[in-house]
Formats: structure tokens, C-alpha cells, sequence
């Protein structure tokens, strides 16, 4: 098991009231944010299946996903077990459990929006699926 500290501001300077630049083919990436506050970032993993997974993070703060293309499951895991839940668009999730995700269309086929905190504390664990 792992920790990681988030520390505010946690994400990249974006020039106010212009069209935002993201990159396609990647896990995460913050886009912007209000330091202190919150951060915004897009989630696109590469993995295809819930067997692909390695490890599963929990945050101190709980995350808000909603679905903006493609397919994405999330993988959460409880003291209730573990479950696999597709996202579907229009019907956001706000996440506490262990988790991790897979696109089971393709690597990077679907794509969430992620509201956060701006500063957290993470911890990793590993998953076998």
C-alpha cells in the first residue's frame, strides 16, 4: 500500500473564458480548477476488463464522475465487496469506495468528467481482479 499527498493548487494554470486543450489517449489529466477548492480532470484508462486492473485508490474526499463518451466501468470496492458499475451519460456517480476503472470498448474509449478537491490524500492498493 501507498500514499500519495494532493496539495493545493493541484492543476494547471488555463487561460479564463477560452476552449481548454486536452490530450486523447490519456488515463488522467487535471484541466483546471479554483485553488482550495475543487479540480476538474478527465478519466480515460486503458485497461479493457476488471482482470487488467492492478490496483484500486481511496481518497480522503469523495469524487463525482459523470460520463461523457464512450463506455466506462468503474470497479468499486467496500466493506460491502467489491462491484463493477457502467457509468451512463447523464447519471453521475459520486465515488468514497476503493476504486479503479476500464473502458470495455477499447483502450481509452470512454471518458468521464472528475470533480475532486483540490488537495486529498490517496492511497493505493493492489487489486486482483
Amino acid at each position: 500500500m501507498r500514499k500519495v499527498v494532493t496539495s493545493a493548487p493541484s492543476f494547471p494554470e488555463a487561460q479564463l473564458d477560452a476552449l481548454l486543450t486536452l490530450e486523447c489517449g490519456v488515463r488522467w489529466q487535471v484541466a483546471c480548477g479554483d485553488a482550495g477548492h475543487w479540480r476538474v480532470g478527465f478519466y480515460s484508462p486503458a485497461e479493457t476488463s476488471a482482470a487488467a486492473i492492478q490496483e484500486l485508490e481511496t481518497h480522503n474526499c469523495p469524487e463525482f464522475f459523470l460520463l461523457l463518451t464512450g463506455r466506462l466501468v468503474l470497479v468499486l470496492r467496500d466493506e460491502m465487496g467489491t462491484r463493477e458499475v457502467e457509468l451512463k451519460p447523464g447519471k453521475p456517480i459520486l465515488v468514497q469506495a476503493a476504486h479503479s476503472g476500464y473502458c470495455p470498448g477499447g483502450a481509452h474509449s470512454g471518458v468521464a468528467i472528475v470533480v475532486e478537491r483540490d488537495a486529498f490524500e490517496t492511497t493505493y492498493e493492489l487489486y486482483a481482479g
